[in-house]
C-alpha cells in the first residue's frame, strides 16, 4: 500500500511532511528512538493549533497536559528520507483523550512507528485536572469528524 500525504489526508485530521535530519541519527546508523517523540510532539501540538487549544490556554490557562506516551517501533529510519506523521484523537472523555499517531517512511512506503499518547486537560491556576471545555470538545468532534 502506498502512504501519499494525498491519501494520509482522507484518513487522518493532521498530516505533516518533513525530512529526516542527519544529526538525529545514533551510533547504530538510525534515527534515535528517543527523536520520534519529537514526531509525536510535532503532530500533537499542530492538531492543537488547527483546534484553538493554544489560543484558549494562554486566554484561560486551562490546556492539556501529557499524562503518559508510548512508541511501538516497526522499522529504523535512515537519513535521507522523507516522512508523514500523522494524529488523530480517540477516547474522548470528560477531561482526557488519547492522541492516536503514525510515522510513515516515504522511502520505505511502510509503516515505521505508531505510538499513543493520553492528554489530560489541567487547570494550569489551580494545578489540577479539569473537564476539557465544550468549544474543545466540539472542534475535536468536528476534526474528527471531517478525517
Amino acid at each position: 500500500m502506498e502512504y501519499s500525504k494525498e491519501q494520509l489526508q482522507q484518513q487522518f485530521p493532521i498530516v505533516l511532511t518533513q525530512p529526516l535530519i542527519w544529526g538525529d541519527m545514533d551510533a547504530y546508523d538510525h534515527i534515535n528512538n528517543t527523536v520520534y517523540f519529537r514526531y509525536f510532539e510535532d503532530a500533537r501540538i499542530a492538531y492543537f493549533e488547527k483546534i484553538g487549544v493554544n489560543e484558549h490556554k494562554r486566554e484561560t490557562n486551562l490546556g492539556p497536559i501529557l499524562a503518559s506516551t508510548s512508541c511501538n517501533f516497526r522499522l529504523p529510519l535512515q537519513y535521507p528520507d522523507q516522512i508523514h506523521i500523522v494524529a488523530t484523537i480517540e477516547d474522548l472523555k470528560e477531561k482526557r483523550f488519547t492522541m492516536k499517531y503514525k510515522v510513515y517512511s516515504q522511502s520505505h512506503d511502510a509503516l515505521a512507528a505508531e505510538g499513543e499518547g493520553l492528554v489530560v486537560f489541567y487547570d494550569y491556576n489551580q494545578q489540577k485536572s479539569c473537564p476539557i471545555p465544550e468549544a474543545i470538545v466540539e472542534r475535536i468532534q468536528a476534526l474528527s469528524d471531517a478525517g
